[in-house]
């Protein structure tokens, strides 16, 4: 399945706040977030019935399996934020043949597939050496 294309800027101050009194939060924030940076939603394609995520930050604490997320719906001046710690989904993929486990990146109870199911042709192209896959 296609990443979800949907972005949204940054609400930037209520951002800085969460990450700031988040347990296990940056120790400087404004290096994580730009002031007028534009967030992807990390889910699989989706509806309008279903909200869009994007990772900000994962807890640097030995006892929590927690990242901060900001989540939205609507479009425009209609466009609802809310920034929530979430614990990690536990879902993993085990491949036998290659003994190789890829944990799920997402929320506990995302909606949609896991990460691991999901692809974002854009993203893997910028990474790409030449911006071109090589065959």
């Amino acid at each position: 399945m296609l990443q979800c294309t949907a972005v949204t800027p940054a609400p930037y101050a209520e951002a800085l706040l969460a990450l700031a009194t988040m347990k296990g939060g940056p120790e400087h924030p404004p290096d994580v977030l730009e002031p007028d940076e534009f967030l992807l939603c990390e889910l699989g394609e989706h509806d309008e019935s279903v909200g869009h995520a994007a990772y900000l930050w994962a807890a640097d604490t030995p006892d929590l399996d927690q990242d901060l997320w900001l989540l939205w719906t609507g479009a425009g001046a209609h466009r609802f934020y809310r920034l929530d710690v979430l614990p990690v989904c536990p879902a993993i993929l085990r491949n036998f043949f290659t003994s190789t486990v890829t944990a799920c990146m997402y929320f506990h109870h995302h909606p949609g597939p896991h990460s691991f199911s999901v692809t974002d042709p854009l993203g893997d192209l910028i990474a790409s050496p030449n911006g071109i896959d090589e065959p």
